[in-house]
């Protein structure tokens, strides 16, 4: 059996982003590094958009940025100016290719295509049991993500973004390469949070997304026969599909990080990283595995690492609202496009404002569905 000092169980963002930056401070280079996965991350597999205001370590994974978008609903449309942010979007074969291309260099860092079976801790060790292998370490970060553990249970609401998109080349140049479709509502709502969202490359190329925040998956033709609707709608008669993507986030307040260890760390999904009331993960991923790596040169328990912000209290309010009431999405997210200021929303949505400007942003949100959540989640909590 071989012994590591620290082994990653998954090769999610948060591992790859975690142990990337490990090696760029400089101060792991005499530690022992085992990754394992079994995917082989060499493909394209899906895209991450966030947005930013100054350039990033991430910079050779961007493929596009934009300093414009747009909000949608069946009553309005609204263009939103960015700046100081900009919207970036990394395509996943380009961001593990940037990972990898350092990681390969380093010579006490192992990638291993293996599944893992089995997680078991003693005091002083972790255990790792793969199909091929068991491997030992003194620190273990987890981001293989455990449905059940949040789906068995009731006080915390859980969601889905889930969704399908294309990656077409259009005959007719519809597009605008320079702005982004945030969120189009105008897609018919059939009692839940759906609507389109729309990156476009050039006049002619764009990835359209069907997207939902709901419970339940839908059947995959009924994903698609939205786009090809969608596109219908935009005036696009001739047209080929490049690539195809799809995916689910999970969306919830639980509280995994309860399940940290001493010695073990859930990280990424598994760890509560992805903004719940969203499902964009990339850039929490960005700046927790910025704190992770600072942290682990000052601390050794790993029980130390999380802590909850009022932040986590606003998510877990809208998820109450959309659990109860998914249907209600659109109205929300229009209350606070149609005149709130986009650089502020995007501020607050990055966790980074202060308590004046979080006011500012939830008085633009339907205030009786607040205060009716508010309520809902301290009586369910009493309750439980």
């Amino acid at each position: 059996m071989k012994q590591y000092d620290y082994i990653f169980t998954g090769a999610g963002l948060s591992a790859l982003m975690t142990v990337y930056k490990m090696v760029q401070s400089g101060s792991f280079a005499g530690s022992s590094i085992l990754i394992l996965d079994e995917n082989t991350k060499k493909t394209n597999d899906r895209t991450w958009c966030f947005w930013k205001t100054q350039d990033s370590a991430w910079e050779p994974s961007i493929s596009k940025k934009w300093d414009l978008a747009l909000f949608a609903n069946e009553n309005f449309r609204r263009d939103l100016h960015l700046k100081p942010y900009q919207y970036n979007m990394a395509k996943g074969l380009d961001f593990y290719n940037q990972v990898f291309d350092l990681l390969s260099k380093q010579d006490n860092i192992t990638f291993l295509h293996q599944k893992v079976l089995a997680i078991e801790e003693s005091e002083t060790i972790v255990l790792v049991q793969t199909e091929k292998d068991s491997f030992s370490c003194s620190k273990l970060f987890n981001s293989i993500y455990n449905y059940q553990k949040a789906v068995s249970q009731t006080k915390y609401p859980l969601l889905q973004q889930h969704f399908i998109g294309w990656f077409i080349k259009s005959e007719q140049p519809v597009f605008n390469p320079e702005q982004a479709t945030f969120m189009d509502f105008s897609v018919e709502q059939k009692g839940n949070t759906r609507f389109m969202y729309v990156l476009p490359t050039s006049k002619t190329e764009a990835l359209l997304e069907y997207t939902l925040f709901s419970h339940q998956h839908l059947k995959k033709e009924e994903y698609e026969n939205e786009i090809q609707h969608y596109i219908e709608k935009l005036g696009i008669t001739n047209y080929e599909i490049l690539e195809k993507e799809q995916g689910s986030i999970p969306m919830t307040c639980f509280p995994f990080w309860k399940a940290n260890t001493k010695n073990v760390l859930n990280i990424g999904t598994s760890g509560g990283w992805t903004k719940a009331s969203t499902g964009y993960t990339f850039k929490n991923s960005d700046k927790k595995s910025t704190e992770l790596v600072a942290f682990l040169q000052r601390e050794t328990d790993f029980r130390k690492f999380h802590k909850r912000s009022k932040f986590w209290f606003y998510d877990l309010l809208l998820l109450d609202i959309l659990d109860r009431k998914n249907e209600l999405g659109s109205h929300i997210f229009s209350s606070m496009f149609k005149k709130g200021n986009p650089s502020l929303i995007f501020k607050f949505l990055d966790e980074e404002t202060s308590l004046i400007e979080d006011i500012k942003v939830i008085l633009k949100c339907p205030k009786t569905l607040f205060i009716k959540a508010i309520f809902h989640v301290v009586f369910k909590s009493i309750k439980l």
